[in-house]
């Protein structure tokens, strides 16, 4: 008999991410065997009898993996608050899945859903720095203070200094230009915030790549399946960065 710790076991049905279950078993929602659960408990779903909030925990669904282009107009969540469509809706596959790698609305490009809790919860977590990176279009020419000041970081409206990113200059597209952008952090807008501040007002932003996971040839409103290859450098990528 093969124990693991609960966290991880409700992670993997589908409850959530491993800090999230970690929450619900502090908040005592959870029984193994007719005890009420503990942070550090271990279970093997084989064999013990784990319920939450007095109902039997679901079999763990096998791991999927999906790339998507999120387009404009369409939300990051998997629930949406009113009629306005989420990226959920757009992968017609039963089970629940997880966003990794939000985008604001007005933004579009590659999100990572998966029902792996805790490839999910390494791949968002600041403390990991996953590279992403990004296609800009911003309204004017940078000039070289105004992509110096980008590419060492500069202080935000709320008062966070933004960390060191690549920043390049890919295209020339009317009176505006195409940046390529590779940065480790992700706060919410913080691409249009900085664009904003330093005078070059973002039109256009497309995420083409989340750590070792490219975008590729997907269009907007396409999902595939992540390829065995794939998943695997995603995983060797995270543990190497522990």
């Amino acid at each position: 008999m093969t124990k693991e710790r609960l966290q991880k076991i409700l992670s993997k049905a589908g409850y959530g991410s491993r800090r999230g279950c970690e929450k619900i078993i502090s908040d005592g929602r959870v029984l193994v065997n007719d005890q009420i659960a503990t942070l550090g408990s271990k279970a093997d779903p084989a064999y013990d009898k784990i319920y939450l909030d007095g109902r039997p925990i679901d079999p763990p669904d096998p791991f999927v993996y999906i790339a998507l282009y999120k387009p404009r107009g369409v939300l990051s969540t998997v629930k949406s608050e009113d009629e306005r469509k989420n990226v959920r809706d757009l992968v017609e596959i039963p089970g629940y899945l997880y966003p990794v790698g939000r985008l604001d609305i007005d933004s579009e490009g590659l999100i990572f859903l998966t029902n792996d809790g805790e490839l999910a919860n390494r791949l968002t977590h600041p403390r990991y720095g996953h590279e992403k990176e990004y296609r800009v279009l911003v309204a004017r020419r940078p000039d070289n203070e105004q992509l110096k000041n980008w590419r060492r970081g500069i202080v935000l409206s709320d008062g966070y200094r933004s960390a060191p990113a690549n920043v390049y200059v890919e295209s020339k597209s009317g009176k505006g230009t195409w940046l390529r952008i590779i940065m480790r952090e992700g706060r919410k807008r913080q691409i249009r915030d900085i664009g904003f501040l330093i005078g070059l007002p973002v039109v256009k932003i497309i995420r083409v790549r989340i750590g070792t996971l490219l975008l590729g040839n997907l269009r907007p409103r396409q999902w595939r399946h992540l390829s065995p290859r794939e998943v695997s450098t995603l995983k060797h990528n995270i543990v190497q960065q522990q």
